[in-house]
C-alpha cells in the first residue's frame, strides 16, 4: 500500500469516526461505555495509520539518499576548494574512514580532514558532520522550525525593548520626544555528548555498516537530547526551553475548542502568519473530538504527503518531549539555536581494551533560546479535555 493510499485510508477512518461520534453522543454530549470503546478502536487505527505513514515517509527519504551516485571520488581534502559538499560519501572516503577508525586515527589519508582538540578527540570529517546534521534535522522538530545560527564565540542578539510612538501635534506645535530603548540577549554554548561501546569484532567486520550505524545512532541520541532541552530546558548547563520562556496566555483545567480559539487570537496578528501548534501526541488524541462553534471538528488530517495535520487551520507538530500539560502556538523562527563550531568525534581504545571493546564519543556545543517571548503563546492545561 502506498503512502497516498494510507493517507486516504486514514482520512476515511477519521470521517467514519466523526460520523460515529455525531450519531452516538448522548443528550449530555458523552458516549456510553460500549460506544466509547468502539470509538477508541477507531482512534487507535487512526494513530497506527499515522505512524505507518511517518515510517514510510522516512523510508522513502532513506531510499532517496541511498540512491544518490557514489562513483565520484573525492580527489582532494574535503572543503579545500571552499565548496560545501552534501550527500553520501564516496567508496574511497568510507574506506579511509574505516582505516582511520581501526588505526586510532594514525592512518589518515587525504580523503579525511583531521584536527586534534585539547582532549585528544578528532574533528568529525566534513561529510560525516553534514550527515549528522541531516539526522538531527530529521529527528528534531525544533531544528526544522527554529532559526539556526553558527557561532564562534559568545553570540549577542540586540532586541528593541521600547519602540517610539507617534503623536498628533498642532500646526507649528512643539515636537514630542520619545525614547527608543534596546535590550540584548546572549547565546552561549553548552556541551552535549553521546558515547557508545562496540566490540572489536564488530569494528573489523567489513560486512557491517559501522560508519552508518554510528552516524545514525549518534545523530538520534543528540537529536532527542536537544529536542527535550529546546522544549523544556531550564537554562542551567543546557538550552532554555520554549515552554519555559514563552508567554503563558492562560491556564485551564480542561481544554476545549473555545480555549484553543482564544489561544490562536491571543497571538499578535503578525506572528499568526507563520504560526503553528506544538503539542504532545497524547494531547492531539484528546482534542480530536472537539468542535468549533460552527459544529466542525477542529482537527483536520493531512491529505497530502509531507503536509502536517492541522488544528483550526494551523499546522500541528508533535513531539514526545512536549509536555502533556501545555500547548504552544506561535512563530518558532524567534527560537534561535546556536551551534558552536563543529561536532567532534573521539575513539577510546585503552579504556575498554580488557573487555575487547572500543568506545566512541561524539560531542557538540549548542544553545537555544526564545529571543522574543511574545512570539509564542502557551496554554497550560490540567489532565482533562472537555468534549
Amino acid at each position: 500500500m502506498t503512502i497516498q493510499e494510507l493517507r486516504e485510508k486514514r482520512n476515511k477512518v477519521w470521517e467514519g469516526a466523526k460520523a460515529f461520534l455525531d450519531s452516538h453522543r448522548t443528550e449530555n454530549g458523552t458516549l456510553s461505555a460500549e460506544d466509547a470503546a468502539t470509538y477508541d478502536r477507531m482512534e487507535a487505527e487512526i494513530n497506527d495509520l499515522g505512524k505507518e505513514i511517518s515510517r514510510m515517509e522516512r523510508a522513502a527519504e532513506i531510499d532517496k539518499e541511498l540512491s544518490k551516485p557514489t562513483t565520484t571520488p573525492i580527489t582532494g581534502q574535503p572543503g579545500s576548494d571552499g565548496k560545501v559538499r552534501t550527500g553520501r560519501a564516496s567508496d574511497e572516503y568510507r574506506q579511509a574512514a574505516l582505516a582511520a577508525l581501526r588505526s586510532n586515527f594514525k592512518n589518515v589519508s587525504n580523503y579525511l580532514q583531521e584536527g586534534v582538540d585539547s582532549d585528544g578527540g578528532y574533528l568529525v570529517p566534513e561529510e560525516w558532520d553534514s550527515r549528522l546534521i541531516d539526522v538531527l534535522n530529521e529527528e528534531n522538530i525544533m531544528r526544522g522550525l527554529s532559526t539556526i545560527i553558527r557561532t564562534s564565540g559568545l553570540h549577542r542578539i540586540n532586541l528593541a525593548a521600547n519602540k517610539p510612538a507617534a503623536s498628533w501635534i498642532e500646526e507649528g506645535g512643539e515636537l514630542t520626544w520619545g525614547d527608543a530603548t534596546f535590550d540584548q540577549t546572549t547565546m552561549d554554548a553548552y556541551k552535549l555528548h553521546v558515547a557508545i561501546k562496540v566490540t572489536e569484532e564488530l569494528l573489523y567486520d567489513e560486512a557491517y555498516g559501522l560508519e552508518n550505524y554510528i552516524t545514525t545512532e549518534f545523530g538520534k541520541a543528540l537529536a532527542n537530547a536537544e529536542e527535550d532541552a529546546f522544549l523544556n530546558g531550564d537554562g542551567v548547563k543546557k538550552p532554555t526551553g520554549l515552554f519555559t520562556t514563552a508567554t503563558v496566555f492562560d491556564s485551564v483545567d480542561a481544554v476545549d475548542s473555545d480555549s484553543l480559539i482564544s489561544l490562536v487570537y491571543a497571538l499578535k496578528r503578525p506572528y499568526r502568519k507563520n504560526a503553528s501548534f506544538i503539542m504532545n501526541d497524547a494531547t492531539v488524541a484528546a482534542i480530536r473530538k472537539l468542535k468549533d462553534n460552527n459544529g466542525a471538528y477542529i482537527w483536520q488530517p493531512s491529505y497530502q504527503a509531507g503536509e502536517p495535520d492541522r488544528v483550526l487551520g494551523y499546522a500541528v507538530h508533535t513531539s514526545a518531549y512536549a509536555p502533556t500539560t501545555g500547548i504552544a502556538f506561535g512563530d518558532y523562527k524567534y527560537y534561535n539555536i546556536a551551534d558552536r563550531g563543529t561536532r567532534s568525534f573521539a575513539e577510546l581504545r585503552e579504556l575498554f581494551a580488557g573487555k575487547g571493546m572500543i568506545g566512541y564519543v561524539a560531542k557538540e556545543r549548542v544553545d537555544g533560546k526564545l529571543i522574543l517571548p511574545e512570539a509564542v503563546q502557551v496554554l497550560t492545561i490540567g489532565s482533562t479535555v472537555s468534549g
